[in-house]
């Protein structure tokens, strides 16, 4: 699994002109799965997510989490994450789940950021083609890969 965390100001995802998630000031979350992935690894990863001090404090030092900010979590799911662009020119997506399998995991993990953060998690919509802006707030732009 690997997830590419923007802190932002606001972001939303659009579908067919639709919005289907937005929010104010929190992290947005591309999250991309591979067909290894456990519970174990995306109960990890939400933890992680929840609580990384991405956020400044008083001092303007990043000491503070979502959690702490009362921020909000906004998850798209994207699994060109997972691509391979070492050889050739066009990326190869063996290493990311197929569908049927992303799916089911990309749904456990949205339920598990909820459940970590206390509340509903917007998100796009699986499989579609989204449209993502955002206001990004600082930059700060984290990669992070699950332990296995």
């Amino acid at each position: 699994m690997r997830l590419v965390i923007q802190r932002v100001r606001e972001a939303q995802v659009t579908v067919d002109g639709q919005i289907t998630g937005q929010i104010g000031p929190g992290l947005l979350v591309l999250a991309g799965f591979a067909p290894t992935d456990t519970t174990m690894s995306l109960t990890w990863m939400s933890r992680k997510l929840v609580q990384l001090r991405v956020f400044g404090d008083d001092n303007g030092q990043m000491n503070r989490s979502v959690l702490d900010t009362a921020g909000q979590i906004l998850v798209v799911s994207q699994f060109t994450l997972l691509a391979d662009a070492r050889k050739g020119n066009r990326p190869s997506y063996v290493g990311a789940a197929p569908p049927s399998v992303a799916q089911p995991l990309y749904e456990q993990f949205v339920s598990l950021v909820a459940a970590e953060l206390g509340r509903p998690v917007p998100t796009g919509i699986f499989g579609a083609d989204m449209q993502v802006s955002l206001l990004n707030d600082g930059p700060v732009t984290i990669v992070l890969d699950s332990p296995a």
